[in-house]
């Protein structure tokens, strides 16, 4: 069925009759794969949008209903559908409705019933081309008395034959079936007698109406059902662009464009429909503007405007500005601005736009100087750069006019060239300059290998190239699988999708010839390149993520660092774990293992332990912060010089990974998001509004209020601390000594 630019009118004539059922063993019976072709034919019909009319006639079927059944004549031919554009609803029919039927039909009379529907159904029409295609497998008895009155009839009316078997028309005759009878007919053994006698027919029929390529219109149903996988794209009638081109202001040329590459795009979009009802009415869609504020107040569209988002900022445009804005042409143009070298327009400047230009049809003088341009061009090997406006007020383009010719045909094929913007300019380091990444000359020549055993053209013994892989003739994928998912969902709503058939898979891989070829260079490259699996390194875990959010969890890892019942663990502050004296906060302290130690007595490390350093280390290591900062003075640098990783670990043995601790950023920078979220983190510690929280000094903090502010840092039992009051241990005690030494020199002088 060639495709061709006006609306067409086709009959399908199909076999239903008892022999169609019949097959060999392993085999599909005829009847599965007439139906099969007839599915695929209907469905590409249905996704290319056309306005071709399409009928439906079923022969051998039980029941009869034509209008030439009269008298006995016509019988058990059945008219399924008229003239129609096919659609899902033909597609249900033909999956739920069309079955086998019990009986014989001759093929002959439902050509007639056929040809009687098209005479019907396009009385008073135009239609460019009438067709009827047969679907038998010749295996009923026919009466061949009118067949020249019905070959003359086709001839007259335009009506074009095709004929669909389940055998190739070079098959054997009766081969090891019986001849004086009817042998096994799809069992393999040959064909039968009526068969043979309907396939004589068939030979007829095609040679009286196409003497020289008639036969060509008879194929079997494997190669129908092949051809017909793919879905036909939808067919666009060539929309001619005219303008003229300019060389200058003196020469111009008229001219006709047409796209020769343009991406193909689906017509019908998504839509939103009911979910209940699938009708797309009972959808209502508001658009509704508002302003971005806690009210949310609803603003008229005609109070709106479009806005261009520079940066952060949005620059306001009215439709008035959007207008003058607009680049300003006088209307079509061509204009060829100079000429250069072909060899100068690379392969990846190539636009997205492909476009033949020919001069018009009844145009002999544009004819010849378009031919002349062309011709110069070739022999000089040189492109015409053009200024290319489609129409008034849009946007021009430049490109280049290649010199195309042809055995039919001449013209110049214009191609889109990039602006400077549109080009991307990347910078990569040299292989050649560096010596470790420097292929020996082994890989040099297995590269080289693999590269001409994977070449998609190949030459012949007559020197023609002849290309394995033909680009221009696979389908695109994205809409061959969108076509058939539409398909199976339309008769199936509640089924999964079918996998993607597997002749589009094998489409899209490499032809056999080639990955044969390949093999073996292959696994010479993998020895000569030899792939070393790189190990991902652990990924450290949050303490959440270890401990989960369980208090059994989190009451286990605070002990282990011995900070059970502490303020970092309850999340209580340390007035409220505090309130009953220093009794109750020594035994506090004693249950975090931190007894006698700084934070509880106040006094510093020195104090405590004096210069025994195994003691000290001793009290440290209980509470699990042997080594630590608070125990050695040294900052967390000094302390895990040994890098990231391993300083990292440590803190998240302690779950305070990531805290101004660790990663010795202020909680501004850890905490951007502002003080309603920092102030939780802090509070969950018990710390909300300390000097760590909120950056500030004790003293401004406190301001001249000592009363107060020691009495804050009591609570805690860290009076006279270094945290309190800023100094070290060793200033705090260089005060005591002085200021005892001023005490005795005062009684000594009085």
């Amino acid at each position: 069925y060639a495709p061709s630019w006006g609306e067409s009118a086709l009959v399908l004539c199909v076999d239903v009759g008892f022999s169609m059922s019949n097959s060999g063993p392993g085999q599909e019976p005829p009847f599965e794969q007439a139906k099969k072709v007839i599915q695929k034919f209907v469905k590409r019909q249905v996704f290319a949008e056309n306005k071709d009319e399409l009928g439906l006639v079923l022969f051998g079927s039980d029941a009869t209903k034509n209008n030439l059944a009269k008298d006995g004549q016509y019988q058990n031919i059945y008219v399924h559908r008229n003239l129609m554009i096919p659609d899902f609803g033909l597609l249900e029919e033909i999956q739920n409705d069309i079955h086998p039927g019990g009986q014989q039909g001759d093929w002959l009379d439902a050509l007639v019933v056929c040809m009687d529907l098209l005479q019907n159904e396009t009385l008073g029409k135009k239609y460019d081309r009438l067709n009827i295609a047969v679907l038998t497998d010749l295996d009923s008895p026919v009466s061949p008395d009118q067949l020249d009155i019905i070959t003359g009839n086709l001839k007259r009316a335009g009506i074009t034959l095709q004929f669909f078997l389940p055998f190739p028309m070079d098959t054997d005759e009766a081969g090891g079936g019986d001849v004086g009878g009817s042998g096994p007919p799809h069992g393999g053994k040959g064909l039968s007698r009526e068969q043979q006698q309907g396939l004589d027919l068939v030979k007829q029929v095609m040679m009286s109406l196409d003497e020289e390529d008639g036969l060509d219109e008879v194929q079997t149903f494997s190669d129908a059902i092949e051809k017909l996988s793919v879905f036909k794209h939808v067919e666009k009638r060539p929309m001619a662009w005219p303008c003229t081109l300019t060389i200058g202001s003196c020469l111009t040329i008229k001219i006709v464009g047409y796209k020769a590459v343009c991406e193909e795009r689906p017509r019908k979009s998504w839509s939103v429909v009911d979910a209940q009802t699938h009708q797309k009415e009972d959808v209502k869609r508001d658009v509704v503007y508002c302003v971005d504020d806690d009210e949310e107040t609803e603003v008229p569209k005609d109070d709106t405007i479009q806005g261009f988002r520079y940066g952060s900022d949005i620059v306001p445009f009215s439709k008035v500005d959007q207008e003058q804005m607009k680049y300003k042409t006088d209307g079509k143009s061509f204009a060829v601005l100079g000429f250069a070298k072909q060899s100068l327009v690379v392969h990846h400047f190539m636009g997205n736009q492909i476009l033949k230009v020919f001069a018009p049809k009844d145009d002999e003088h544009a004819g010849v100087a378009l031919s002349a341009l062309i011709r110069a061009l070739d022999e000089l090997k040189m492109v015409a750069v053009v200024r290319y406006v489609y129409a008034r007020n849009g946007n021009p383009q430049v490109g280049a006019a290649f010199p195309c010719i042809k055995e039919k045909y001449e013209c110049l094929m214009y191609v889109q060239l990039p602006f400077m913007e549109d080009l991307r300019q990347y910078t990569f380091p040299s292989l050649e300059n560096n010596k470790k990444y420097t292929p020996s000359e082994n890989q040099l020549s297995v590269v080289d290998s693999l590269i001409d055993s994977m070449m998609l053209v190949e030459e012949n013994e007559d020197g023609e190239k002849k290309d394995l892989f033909k680009v221009n003739h696979i389908p695109n994928p994205q809409y061959q699988r969108l076509f058939q998912c539409l398909h199976h969902r339309a008769l199936n709503p509640s089924a999964p999708l079918p996998p993607v058939e597997p002749w589009l898979i094998t489409a899209l891989q490499r032809p056999q010839a080639v990955a044969a070829r390949s093999r073996a260079p292959l696994e010479n490259m993998k020895k000569l390149f030899p792939l070393k699996e790189v190990v991902k390194k652990k990924e450290l875990k949050t303490s959440k993520e270890l401990f989960g959010k369980g208090d059994v969890y989190r009451t286990a890892v605070w002990k282990q660092v011995g900070l059970q019942n502490s303020c970092l663990e309850k999340g209580r502050s340390t007035e409220q774990l505090f309130r009953k004296g220093k009794v109750y906060r020594t035994v506090v302290w004693k249950q975090g293992g931190l007894q006698n130690n700084c934070l509880e007595t106040g006094r510093s490390t020195e104090q405590l332990f004096g210069n025994r350093e195994v003691y000290r280390t001793a009290v440290w290591k209980q509470g699990g912060l042997q080594n630590s900062c608070l125990e050695t003075g040294r900052s967390t640098e000094q302390l895990f010089r040994k890098g990231k990783v391993y300083r990292t670990a440590v803190w998240k043995q302690g779950g305070l990974q990531n805290s101004c601790l660790e990663t010795g950023r202020s909680t501004e920078q850890l905490f951007r998001k502002g003080k309603v979220y920092r102030t939780p983190v802090w509070k969950q510690g018990g710390l909300q509004n300390s000097c760590l929280e909120t950056g500030r000094s004790t003293e401004q903090l406190f301001g001249n209020r000592e009363v107060y502010r020691t009495a804050v840092w009591k609570q805690g039992g860290l009076q006279n601390s270094g945290l309190v009051t800023g100094r070290t241990g060793f200033q705090i005690l260089n005060i005591i000594v002085t200021s005892l030494s001023h005490i005795i020199n005062a009684i000594l002088r009085d």
